[in-house]
């Protein structure tokens, strides 16, 4: 006899693809609305702010105030053991109600280097906004520091939010390569992954775990997370006897750098934001046209018969470049197709291009040209100019954040009649000219100001002005010695860029602990 076994109805039956991914996404919108809710009581807490925490790139030594009080108590004045870095400044301890105190931060450039102060865009800032509006006492504070980079600008800039500033402008990106620091401690997102990292980073619960975990880390080690630490002051590789041989391509460190800069510009915005004080970025200018790269490296893996038919194709358009520079362009594109790293090679191409658009006019030549010459400036091995990388960064920054940007690079460079910025108002390679290149960047900043409704000038305004910047001219050069020292300090600049300062052997440096 056959026994049946009735089945019974399954009550398992898997889920649906839809079902699934309902699940999925409703575990994702859970977890998204607990970080939410955290990142929401961090904000009311005031707890977790990415900028005041230690910068996880480097450390110093010590950190010293900028400015100190006067004997008097009267006014802040820029510490003497900083005016080796620093020129001198003051402005009054206690702020009048009709005071508009603007702070202006970056390296030698905002300094008015090889001059001074004197003849920076602060200056002509100054009186420019004198002379448009007496009804305020217009401040305008130079926290120019020779060779300082973003990173030792923020602990000023920091410093600087006691002081009751009105405005921050931060002009920065020329010396970001000149101390010699590490990254390896620095966990390099991948490349596809760099954007969302980047706006993780900025959360309060993510600034708060990764502080727990540097505490839990480096508990009892000297310098938290192996980051080197710095001396108070800078020390730029440059400042050494034939300095520029420490200088050889690292793409990694490149990387670093630029992280670092992105870092410490967002910190600046940050901090400004915070207490509440407007920022304005100024991307600097970089000379083109008139400066070689200061050192040229052979991209790696080369082999001999290429190195070979490259150093032919080279020198056979050395000598054709005057004669016939079409034919030079044709052998130079030839050697860039062997070796495209090699920042000479990339500067004499833009020389044969520009020579091909003064002599036919032809704007594709110009533009040719000029992605020569920034491509000659990227891919310098001592990068003593503002590379594209840093200028994409500054400007990301700057959408992301909101915050105003004056590109002093491109309005410098829309005042030159072939649109390629060379010595016209840059007196080296990255120096505006003491009177029509500071001064166009304090009309910019003036501009700014007038679009804002802080700065109110009459429509005559500009009058008043060009005959403040004509009188404070005509008083330094009764002062000759002010024009003769600037000339000095090029002279010797146009040395130190070369690797010749008189410092000790670069082998005797002290690397960073």
């Amino acid at each position: 006899m056959t026994s049946t076994v009735s089945k019974q109805p399954r009550t398992d039956r898997p889920l649906s693809r839809r079902r699934k991914w309902g699940f999925r996404l409703a575990a994702i919108a859970l977890g998204l609305s607990v970080l939410a809710a955290a990142e929401g009581v961090c904000i009311l807490g005031g707890w977790g702010r990415p900028a005041d925490y230690p910068d996880p790139y480097v450390g110093f030594s010590e950190v010293h105030p900028l400015f100190v009080l006067n004997d008097a108590a009267t006014r802040y004045e820029i510490a003497k053991s900083r005016r080796v870095y620093f020129a001198k400044q003051s402005f009054p301890a206690t702020k009048g109600n009709d005071t508009y105190r603007i702070f202006c931060f970056g390296g030698s450039t905002v300094q008015g280097r090889p001059y001074s102060t004197a003849t920076s865009f602060t200056k002509w800032l100054q009186l420019s906004l004198a002379a448009g509006d007496d009804r305020r006492n217009w401040e305008v504070v130079n926290c120019g520091g020779i060779s300082y980079a973003s990173y030792r600008l923020t602990p000023i800039l920091k410093e600087c939010l006691g002081y009751e500033p009105d405005l921050f402008v931060i002009c920065t990106g020329h010396n970001e390569f000149l101390e010699d620091r590490t990254f390896s401690h620095i966990k390099h997102a991948h490349p596809l992954l760099a954007v969302p990292t980047r706006r993780l980073s900025r959360l309060r619960t993510a600034t708060l775990l990764r502080s727990a975990v540097r505490d839990i880390v480096g508990s009892g080690r000297r310098v938290p997370d192996g980051r080197p630490v710095l001396p108070a002051e800078t020390d730029p590789l440059l400042n050494y006897r034939n300095g520029i041989r420490a200088y050889h391509r690292d793409d990694e460190w490149r990387r670093g750098v630029v992280e670092h800069f992105e870092f410490n510009l967002r910190r600046m915005i940050d901090l400004a934001a915070a207490d509440g004080v407007p920022a304005v970025l100024v991307l600097p200018p970089s000379n083109l046209r008139e400066m070689p790269p200061f050192k040229s490296e052979h991209a790696a893996g080369l082999t001999a018969g290429e190195l070979s038919r490259w150093h032919r194709l080279v020198e056979e358009a050395r000598s054709l470049r005057s004669a016939d520079p079409r034919q030079a362009v044709t052998l130079l594109e030839q050697a860039i197709g062997i070796d495209g790293r090699h920042a000479g090679t990339q500067y004499l191409l833009a020389t044969c291009y520009d020579a091909l658009w003064r002599k036919t006019l032809d704007e594709r030549f110009r533009d040719k040209a000029r992605s020569a010459y920034v491509a000659a400036r990227d891919e310098d091995v001592c990068p003593l100019r503002m590379i594209s990388p840093l200028e994409v960064a500054m400007r990301r920054i700057a959408a992301e954040t909101g915050t105003p940007l004056i590109d002093a690079h491109a309005l410098l460079e829309s005042k030159v009649a072939d649109g390629i910025l060379g010595d016209e108002f840059l007196v080296d390679h990255i120096h505006p000219s003491p009177a029509e290149g500071h001064q166009a960047i304090a009309g910019a900043l003036s501009r700014h100001l007038k679009k804002e409704s802080i700065f109110q000038p009459p429509s005559d305004w500009r009058r008043n002005r060009d005959a403040a910047f004509r009188r404070h001219l005509e008083a330094l050069a009764r002062d000759q010695n002010y024009f003769i020292r600037g000339q000095q300090t090029l002279r010797a600049l146009d040395a130190w860029t070369k690797g010749r300062a008189e410092g000790p052997p670069i082998e005797k440096r002290t690397r960073s602990r």
